[in-house]
C-alpha cells in the first residue's frame, strides 16, 4: 500500500505551514491556486513555492514536524498491514525533511519525497535532485512493488497529483479527494479517517 502524504497521511499541507512560517503565506497560497486551475504544472508550482522559502532557519523543519497531525486510523491501517504480510509506503509532493521522522515513527517500510537544499542552517529556496511529481509517485509504486514481488497494490490519495499512481493500483482509494480523484478511484471514502480502509484489506 502506497499513500500521498499532505492531506491524506497527515491533516496539513507542510509546504503552508512552512510559508506560514516565512511570512509568504498569501504568495505561496496564490502560486497553489493557479496550479489547481491549470496555470501551473506541479513540477513548476513547487519549484516556485520552494523559491519564497529562501532564508527560512532550517530548525523551523522541526517545529513543523511537531505540528503535523497524522490522520486518524493510520496506526490501525500499517499495523493490520503489517500483521498480514504486507508492506506500506509513502511517497509525497513535500518534503524529506518532514517524512523521514514521521515514517520512523510510524513504521513505514518506504519512504520517498522531495529534498529541500540547506545550506549554513537556512533554507536555500532549491530542490535537490528530481521532484516528486505524478509520473514519480507512480513510478515509485511499480519499483517497490517489483522490488518486493508484490502482485497486489493499493493507492490512496486525494489530489491530481496523485492519480497516475492510483491508476496503476490494483486498487485505488480517493481519500477525501477532489472531484476529478473521486471519479476515477475504485473506491471514495468521503471523511477523515482511515480506518474504512482496514476493511478493503
Amino acid at each position: 500500500m502506497v499513500l500521498d502524504v499532505d492531506s491524506t497521511l497527515i491533516g496539513e499541507e507542510v509546504v503552508d505551514l512552512l510559508a506560514d512560517a516565512a511570512g509568504v503565506g498569501g504568495e505561496v497560497a496564490a502560486i497553489t491556486a493557479a496550479a489547481m486551475r491549470g496555470d501551473l504544472d506541479f513540477a513548476g508550482s513547487l519549484t516556485r513555492r520552494v523559491a519564497l522559502l529562501e532564508g527560512l532557519p532550517a530548525s523551523v523543519l522541526e517545529e513543523v514536524g511537531a505540528r503535523v497531525t497524522v490522520t486518524d486510523g493510520v496506526p490501525d491501517l500499517i499495523a493490520a498491514i503489517h500483521g498480514s504480510g504486507g508492506v506500506v509506503g509513502a511517497v509525497s509532493g513535500g518534503f524529506r525533511q518532514v517524512l523521514d521522522p514521521l515514517a520512523v515513527e510510524l513504521g513505514l517500510d518506504r519512504r520517498h519525497a522531495n529534498d529541500l537544499e540547506i545550506a549554513g542552517g537556512v533554507l536555500t529556496g532549491r530542490l535537490l535532485g528530481a521532484i516528486v511529481d505524478a509520473d514519480e509517485k507512480r513510478e515509485r509504486l511499480l519499483r517497490w512493488a517489483e522490488e518486493l514481488g508484490a502482485d497486489r497494490t493499493m493507492a490512496i490519495g486525494d489530489g491530481a497529483n496523485d492519480l497516475l499512481m492510483m491508476s496503476a493500483a490494483t486498487l485505488s482509494v480517493a481519500f477525501d479527494a477532489k472531484p476529478a480523484v473521486r471519479a476515477q478511484a475504485d473506491v471514495c471514502l468521503p471523511g477523515r479517517s482511515l480506518r474504512p480502509v482496514i476493511g478493503l484489506l
